[in-house]
């Protein structure tokens, strides 16, 4: 069974940087898809980065140029590279995984929540203005 483990959350100052990162057990990270979502209080999940099993990225506009998705199959992590912290980037941030049978499908769109059927606790970031 699948496990993942969010760290690395905490409070910074705006134009800070944070790195999180999700540790994967249970399977190999490189068998699975994964991605970033946040959600901050009074709205919905927000997908904000992912990670095919090829290394292929996906970005939402509001992190496009500030945050970097990594995978390390080694370690089994993935990891979200966070710079140029705005407030509006305080959230619970959760990673996400899909097996490549269902993100290898035609119609898997990767920073959609209901592709993902695996997911972490989360880890909280606030950013101080």
């Amino acid at each position: 069974q699948v496990k993942l483990v969010e760290s690395g959350g905490e409070t910074v100052q705006a134009g800070g940087s944070l790195k999180l990162s999700c540790a994967v057990s249970g399977t190999t990270s490189s068998s699975h898809c994964m991605a970033w979502f946040r959600q901050a209080p009074g709205k919905g999940r927000e997908g904000i980065a992912s990670i095919d099993v090829l290394g292929t990225t996906a970005y939402s506009d509001s992190v496009k140029g500030r945050f970097t998705v990594s995978k390390d199959n080694t370690k089994a992590t993935l990891d979200l590279q966070m710079n140029s912290l705005e407030p509006e980037d305080s959230a619970m941030y959760y990673c996400a995984a899909a097996s490549i049978l269902r993100c290898a499908q035609v119609q898997f769109s990767p920073l959609e929540e209901t592709q993902y059927p695996t997911w972490g606790p989360g880890t909280q970031v606030t950013v101080s203005s």
